[in-house]
């Protein structure tokens, strides 16, 4: 399975397709499928498994997940926000891998391990590009369920790949209407219960954001500083979705 899976990566790269980062989950994610895409020229991405018989290279000692986590746990590393613990570790192969250990919300006293090779980048933006794959998982839900996505009864693969497409477009176009309309009674709810046990973007971040469009204003034409508030606050308020701005306008 992983071999195949390998094989259509390669056959998108020759059809031009471009991206930097493979998303998988721990169904195919293994040290070998993370060097195969590397020698691609692509970055792997993906959930890995807490097996005792992988063991991966840590300070000149080998461990398996289980055992760098408690190692981490033992050096007395202050959790994060969004993850507990990262670290750069080596395979069997000699390939590097960033590792990154993220508290699971929906099991106390557990938790989940995301693996790049892309060891550059930070846990935050490693957790942020893996919860795209939940997006996409969501979208064959929503597609299987209200938009007969696995209904077909054509047999030939030009019908099967005209319905892909009709479905496709038919879900681009209700996902623009949502936003546009910003109805929480749409399938945007099920993108937000599905990525809740990895967080996408933090309050630091949004308040980031916001303070730099505060800033803007202030640079711009000069108006009573009350009147600017209250008008950048109602911007920011009509920006988010329907349920959210109710809940704190009720504040």
């Amino acid at each position: 399975m992983n071999q195949v899976a390998v094989e259509l990566v390669s056959q998108a790269l020759k059809h031009n397709i471009l991206a930097q980062y493979v998303l998988f989950d721990s169904w195919y994610s293994s040290p070998k499928i993370f060097d195969q895409i590397k020698q691609l020229g692509l970055d792997g991405i993906g959930m890995i498994k807490r097996s005792a018989k992988v063991y991966y290279r840590y300070r000149e000692r080998l461990y398996s997940v289980k055992g760098l986590y408690e190692r981490l746990r033992s050096e007395q590393r202050s959790p994060k926000a969004t993850y507990q613990y990262s670290c750069v570790v080596k395979s069997d192969s000699g390939i590097e891998l960033r590792l990154v250990f993220v508290r699971n919300q929906r099991k106390a006293n557990n938790y989940l391990v995301l693996a790049t090779t892309k060891v550059s980048l930070r846990p935050d933006e490693i957790i942020q590009l893996y919860g795209r794959r939940w997006q996409i998982e969501t979208y064959f839900k929503a597609a299987k369920q209200y938009l007969r996505f696995d209904k077909t009864q054509v047999q030939n693969y030009d019908g099967l790949c005209g319905h892909l497409a009709i479905v496709m477009m038919t879900y681009d176009l209700l996902a623009w209407q949502e936003r546009q309309e910003k109805d929480e009674r749409t399938i945007g709810d099920l993108f937000y219960i599905m990525g809740e046990a990895m967080l996408d973007l933090s309050l630091t971040d949004v308040l980031v954001w916001f303070v730099k469009l505060l800033n803007q204003l202030v640079e711009s034409e000069p108006v009573e500083p009350v009147k600017q508030l209250n008008e950048t606050v109602a911007k920011f308020i009509s920006s988010l979705p329907q349920s959210i701005a109710f809940q704190l306008q009720k504040a």
